[in-house]
């Protein structure tokens, strides 16, 4: 709703203004002259360098207390440089990832448990999706989206035996879970995944634990919601072995 001036405080500081009045001190001739000339400078600079160029130029806010830079209307934003840490991380996480499919993909053939079965669909399909992300993360910046090298699943790109990333089950665990079946099923499947989970809570720290690692805006919002996820589903998953 519009306000007649007579009827508005100004500054909130209790002051009436009559309608049509003008300011009636020097102080607040000063201000509006101020506020008048702060605004025609820079839209007379802008216009005219606007004019000679013919086009508006880019302004750069400076730090605090510095003042701003006006840069070439030809500059063009750059993305944070990404380092080698963010690509093994993502790279990594494909790998972790992939197993925690593997074994939620045993649930259907080996308990009747409901929890089990909704617990394992979540993770299924909420990790299956974070695996498409960080495979397009990769390729769109040229990077391939395995640590192994080509053809040789157990090699690294330097020809050495690959390490399992952090929490990751090892060969006999994942063969003892293969054989399980109801109740122990459900058991060895929660020991697991709870391992297999605080694993990539220990990727996510050191990923941001390493200097210039994770600046990449899209990198960092992954990263932050996986820990927040998985941390909560360790919850879930404690609950569910307390109740049992």
């Amino acid at each position: 709703m519009h306000h007649p001036v007579g009827n508005s405080t100004l500054f909130g500081f209790g002051r009436k203004l009559e309608p049509h009045a003008a300011p009636r001190s020097a102080m607040a001739i000063l201000v509006c002259a101020t506020a008048s000339v702060l605004w025609s400078v820079p839209t007379a600079a802008i216009e005219a360098q606007g004019a000679q160029s013919g086009s508006a130029p880019v302004v750069q806010p400076g730090a605090p207390g510095m003042p701003s830079k006006t840069l070439p209307p030809s500059t063009t934003g750059q993305a944070p440089q990404r380092s080698q840490a963010d690509v093994d991380f993502m790279q990594g996480m494909i790998m972790h990832h992939s197993q925690a499919v593997e074994m939620t993909a045993l649930i259907s053939s080996h308990t009747e448990n409901k929890e089990v079965r909704a617990l394992g669909a979540r993770i299924s399909l909420s990790q299956s999706e974070e695996m498409k992300f960080m495979k397009r993360w990769l390729l769109a910046r040229g990077e391939s989206v395995s640590m192994s090298m080509p053809g040789m699943p157990d090699m690294d790109k330097d020809g050495k035996p690959m390490q399992m990333m952090p929490g990751m089950l090892t060969p006999e665990q994942m063969n003892a879970l293969r054989q399980a079946k109801g109740a122990e099923f459900d058991r060895l499947f929660l020991v697991g995944m709870i391992q297999h989970h605080g694993g990539a809570l220990v990727m996510v720290k050191d990923l941001f634990d390493t200097a210039g690692a994770g600046q990449d805006a899209d990198l960092f919002d992954f990263a932050t919601d996986a820990d927040n996820t998985q941390r909560a589903e360790i919850r879930i998953m404690q609950n569910m072995l307390k109740e049992k």
